[in-house]
């Protein structure tokens, strides 16, 4: 499944939305690269990244493919069924690359994460634990907080309902 096409840093980002057996290598290590560059790197946390649940998920990834025809990953998201994670359906591990931030991409893959987890779910309510710091980025998608603030690998988080 793909989505529309936007601009993000260096070109076109395409978007598709894939489960995980359908990742081939290169995918799969540029996934798992990513969110090991910022959630483990960038943001200084050690956790366990790989927590068994990306094979029950889908994915959607957010690539530009260079002038040489290389494949850039720039933003991904976990799609969870709902039964999971949480009760309702969620979408998790949100990522962007550093290097493409600062020209909305984030709010573009939350929009296509919404609408794809729509399209194959039908609508519902989404949940999600959030970082605290992004609460207002999330409130910009619909999200709202249900006051239950948590610590997660050492990082304040807060669960949030789009209802």
């Amino acid at each position: 499944m793909s989505g529309p096409t936007v601009f993000g840093a260096g070109g076109a980002l395409q978007w598709r939305c894939l489960p995980f057996h359908a990742m081939g290598a290169d995918t799969l290590y540029r996934l798992l690269r990513l969110r090991s560059e910022v959630f483990v790197v960038e943001q200084n946390c050690l956790f366990q990244d790989m927590d068994g649940l990306d094979a029950q998920c889908l994915h959607v990834l957010g690539e530009v493919v260079d002038a040489q025809g290389v494949v850039h990953l720039h933003a991904s998201t976990r799609l969870v069924p709902p039964g999971v994670s949480f009760a309702e359906a969620s979408i998790g591990r949100v990522v962007t690359s550093p290097a493409a931030r600062g020209g909305g991409i984030g709010h573009a893959l939350m929009a296509e994460s919404v609408r794809q987890l729509t399209a194959l779910w039908r609508p519902q309510p989404i949940r999600i634990g959030a970082q605290a710091h992004l609460e207002a980025f999330y409130n910009r998608h619909g999200f709202v907080s249900d006051d239950k603030p948590y610590v997660e690998d050492g990082i304040p988080h807060i669960e949030m309902l789009r209802p």
